[in-house]
């Protein structure tokens, strides 16, 4: 058969297009992380990302960029709400001043246990849901951080020992906890708390034993005090027009992936506290249990703590309350 130059055109035009329609149909993500690539949180964001990969056939591919090297923590969420991350991980205590259920999970002694932090964020779900709606952002999933301890120089045995030393906040409610027991709260993020360690700026903070053991806070702090205060959650969120903007298949894939790895995380954060622990034990750190005093004063902070969160939350931060402690 001859070809005209007309049909030539046609068929170049057509193949042309049929290309586009195969390049436009995988996506490509971009999420942003705070955390180093060892951290519990991002190895469950590795695995994330194959899994969807696998769910959507290879339709939406993601890619993490870990310890705050696309963007640092308290940005991350604005870059997913304004489109310049399609996705995100943020930790939600970090922004309890722009709305006081951020940060529920932050309020000392509230849930202190895997059992009571997963039925407050089942309380709150909904209406964390709701608000990154409004925000133009979806929840794909949460993870709970292990308990937080006490982080020190020295042991302590109640609050009056920590009165006046140098206290890392890395949200609202650490930085309120260090002005109730008379520390200096200084806000240092995590990518930065090695160096702020080494130079004096920080003697002391709140986290977990997973930050702990990421950071080496080992080199340059000894103890722990394990007092079990809260356990804050790392939310993976995604821009909801660019969600909208995947087919229905794509999207199902996205979220199907996203409560494995839910399921996943909270299995392996609960499993990974001891063995972090341990690795603070085996790295020179001593790992002690609060004192009945320190346990008081603290208890006190978190007393205070709650009444000042509930004074804030209003009505809606009243409702989440009730209904944690309804279901507990």
């Amino acid at each position: 058969m001859k070809l005209t130059r007309r049909t030539l055109h046609a068929l170049s035009g057509a193949l042309l297009a049929g290309l586009a329609v195969s390049a436009g149909a995988q996506t490509k993500w971009d999420l942003p992380s705070a955390y180093p690539a060892s951290n519990m949180h991002t190895e469950n964001l590795a695995q994330f990302v194959k899994d969807v990969d696998a769910a959507t056939g290879g339709k939406l591919k993601i890619q993490v960029h870990d310890n705050a090297s696309l963007f640092k923590a308290p940005e991350i969420k604005r870059a997913v709400q304004g489109g310049q991350a399609q996705a995100g991980e943020i930790l939600l205590v970090n922004f309890q001043n722009e709305w006081p259920l951020w940060g529920i999970d932050g309020i000392p002694f509230l849930a202190t246990s895997y059992a009571d932090s997963f039925k407050l964020y089942q309380a709150s779900k909904a209406t964390l849901q709701k608000k990154l709606g409004e925000q133009g952002m979806v929840l794909l999933y949460a993870v709970a951080w292990p308990p937080q301890g006490i982080f020190t120089k020295k042991q302590v045995a109640s609050a009056a020992d920590m009165k006046g030393i140098k206290w890392r906040a890395y949200s609202p409610a650490t930085a309120r906890i260090g002005e109730l027991v008379g520390a200096q709260p200084v806000t240092v993020q995590q990518a930065e708390l090695s160096q702020a360690m080494a130079t004096g700026v920080v003697e002391s903070y709140m986290s977990s034993g997973s930050t702990g053991y990421d950071t080496k806070t080992y080199e340059h702090l000894k103890f722990f005090a394990d007092t079990q205060a809260w356990l804050p959650k790392n939310a993976v969120i995604a821009n909801k027009k660019a969600f909208d903007a995947l087919d229905k298949a794509t999207q199902d894939g996205l979220l199907k992936a996203a409560a494995e790895a839910e399921q996943r995380g909270w299995t392996a954060s609960e499993r990974k506290t001891g063995e972090y622990l341990d690795l603070l034990k085996k790295n020179g750190m001593t790992v002690y249990p609060p004192s009945a005093q320190l346990k008081a004063d603290m208890q006190k902070v978190g007393e205070t703590m709650l009444k000042e969160w509930l004074d804030k939350a209003g009505p809606e931060g009243k409702a989440v309350v009730d209904a944690y402690r309804a279901g507990k």
